[in-house]
């Protein structure tokens, strides 16, 4: 008998799976200590997936650097995801 046992993360949301996880940008484009919001902030953010897929998903950006954001995004299938992206690929709510 198979498991097809989803991984859902705290608000209930089914997370991506690692397969399809995001592609990061370097560790060098983030090496600067990230500014934390006391609360998300609402973006817009592009978004490669580990297939090569881009797409534009709604999220949060949690933290930023003058040249990268970590974003929680929901990808195409409604499932939430964490990545950090480059940051003229997001744009504030």
């Amino acid at each position: 008998m198979s498991s097809n046992k989803r991984s859902v993360g705290d608000r209930g949301i089914e997370r991506v799976p690692m397969r399809d996880f995001a592609t990061d940008v370097p560790p060098e484009a983030r090496r600067e200590t990230p500014t934390r919001p006391s609360e998300p902030v609402p973006v817009t953010a592009w978004v490669t997936d580990g297939r090569g897929r881009a797409f534009e998903a709604k999220g949060e950006a949690l933290a930023w650097t003058s040249r990268a954001v970590y974003v929680r995004y929901i990808d195409p299938a409604g499932r939430e995801g964490f990545a950090w992206v480059w940051a003229s690929a997001v744009t504030r709510q």
